[in-house]
């Protein structure tokens, strides 16, 4: 059999290109090393609640066009995310807002905030930031670095804010509005049932196989200057679609880019129909070792006698482990400019996604550089 493409990673980024290339009449192959589909926007059903298997996830744009190819294979709520920040015992709403600010210095007005905010920095005296911390403290002054920022952050890198490049914290956005939206994007929600229910939709009629990896499952082989790609069945494709990781496909020839990892504790608590009212709570101390818990059911306005929750821990990421945030310093992208030399000289594959292209992608911009491959190809 000879197919069009094998696409690597069932995903976002490789359902919309299978969906799509299906649709014109393309033969594709769809596999995946884990057992299940959706990559990490996997949801699970446990007592009826659809359960954010890695991490939660909210799909928000402003790109009308985006928004309207997704609501093809899903119906979406209304949610809004609203996350809160938990310092000891205090609650503060994010983003940074009036809200916040009320509860932090007792001010109700922009100009009361502004005016507290302002003179924080002032008495700071930083001119030129030397690092995350003293840049985080020269956009939002003390107290809301201290309680909010800090621990957050060393719990997401590893290390002191002390310790960080300034880069990292270009901005920290400050609203002067009680809203407690986190995002500015005009649409925004989850799809009805879940994410896998929106991607096997995707996938329909498409040929898909879990539990395969890429170098198990293909052999790349130069004959007279061209490559071809087989599988251990004897099937042939002109090219393949690759969402893994870089530098995994080249063998870490050049070194490995550097990744943080993400555990996650789940729990079903029975009897409990409400842990802590709100889908996302972020835990900012520094001495407590998750990040954030999650209450899948607030997602989808459940009603359940029973909740999920995960606990969502930072981690050192490390070969054989899930990678989740690349890290985009000096040196990995130096290092992710050589790997993208070494992608040019492979016409055949297409490197797309999150891992494959070394970027943190919302979900909406997925889809667009999904849709941006199909027209390219």
């Amino acid at each position: 059999m000879r197919y069009h493409f094998l696409i690597v990673g069932a995903g976002l980024y490789g359902s919309v290109f299978a969906h799509e290339m299906h649709r014109q009449g393309r033969r594709v192959l769809l596999i995946d090393r884990r057992k299940h589909i959706a990559g990490n926007i996997y949801t699970e059903d446990v007592e009826g609640i659809q359960v954010h298997r890695y991490g939660a996830h909210i799909f928000h744009t402003s790109d009308k066009k985006i928004w309207d190819y997704v609501n093809k294979f899903a119906e979406f709520n209304q949610y809004i995310n609203a996350p809160v920040a938990r310092y000891r015992e205090e609650l503060y709403n994010l983003p940074f807002n009036m809200n916040t600010f009320n509860k932090m210095w007792g001010v109700v007005t922009p100009d009361e905030a502004k005016a507290k905010i302002a003179e924080q920095i002032a008495d700071l005296h930083i001119t030129e930031p030397r690092n995350l911390e003293e840049q985080a403290l020269s956009l939002v002054g003390r107290d809301v670095y201290e309680k909010l920022v800090k621990g957050y952050t060393e719990k997401q890198w590893g290390r002191a804010c002390s310790e960080l490049p300034a880069f990292i914290i270009k901005r920290l956005p400050l609203r002067f509005t009680y809203d407690n939206n986190y995002f500015n994007d005009r649409y925004q929600g989850i799809p009805i049932g879940g994410y896998t229910a929106m991607v096997e939709r995707m996938l329909q009629d498409i040929e898909v196989r879990t539990g395969v990896s890429y170098r198990e499952f293909a052999v790349e082989q130069e004959r007279d200057g061209r490559v071809t790609v087989t599988d251990h069945e004897g099937n042939s494709y002109e090219k393949v679609v690759y969402t893994g990781m870089l530098d995994e496909y080249f063998d870490f020839a050049l070194g490995h880019l550097e990744y943080r990892s993400l555990r996650f504790e789940t729990e079903t608590l029975a009897g409990c129909d409400n842990y802590q009212g709100n889908a996302v709570v972020n835990y900012t101390e520094r001495e407590i070792p998750y990040t954030r818990v999650i209450e899948h059911k607030h997602f989808e306005f459940g009603t359940q006698s029973s909740t999920v929750i995960t606990r969502e821990y930072p981690a050192v990421w490390k070969e054989g482990e899930e990678p989740y945030y690349p890290i985009n310093d000096e040196k990995n992208d130096a290092l992710f400019q050589a790997y993208q030399k070494l992608a040019e000289e492979k016409p055949y594959v297409i490197f797309g996604g999150r891992l494959g292209q070394y970027k943190y992608y919302d979900m909406d911009k997925v889809v667009a550089r999904a849709l941006e491959a199909v027209e390219c190809n």
